[in-house]
């Protein structure tokens, strides 16, 4: 049976699960094919106390940690309203295709709303058709005109 929880980061179960499903995902091809570094463990779960707008889901089948919803709260300056966007979506691979994709895209959008928030946004890859399936599933489109993702790296 999935559930799906708001983590408390304080608690050190809930601590491991995040890092470990982040580093999980990491790992996939579709993050950065290496596991998280020394640095990134140790200071996630604090990084995202501090940053006080993180929302963080866990997803769980059967009491196993199954999935992660590390979501942040901005602002849209065009609403005046807060954003949920979803930063890092995961499911690790033993439990793909149960649905827990979608019970956390189902939670986030609750949280969003609970949260008084005028969307939730997300990125995708272009070349992960899985995700882009699972979002629109999940009602989420391209916005009109398309938008673009870009970064510049401060390292």
């Amino acid at each position: 049976m999935t559930s799906v929880l708001l983590a408390d980061l304080s608690d050190s179960e809930h601590q491991g699960a995040i890092v470990e499903l982040l580093d999980m995902y990491c790992r996939d091809q579709f993050g950065d094919s290496r596991p998280l570094s020394a640095e990134a463990r140790a200071n996630l779960v604090p990084g995202l106390a501090k940053h006080g707008g993180a929302r963080v889901l866990l997803a769980y089948e059967n009491d196993a940690p199954a999935g992660v919803a590390i979501c942040l709260i901005g602002f849209s300056t065009f609403q005046a309203r807060p954003v949920l966007n979803i930063h890092d979506l995961a499911v690790a691979p033993e439990f793909r295709g149960r649905g827990i994709g979608q019970a956390l895209l189902a939670a986030a959008e609750a949280a969003a709303r609970q949260a008084g928030c005028g969307k939730v946004t997300l990125e995708v890859r272009s070349d992960n058709v899985v995700a882009q399936r699972a979002y629109r599933r999940a009602g989420f489109q391209s916005t009109a005109p398309e938008t673009w993702f870009w970064s510049l790296p401060l390292e």
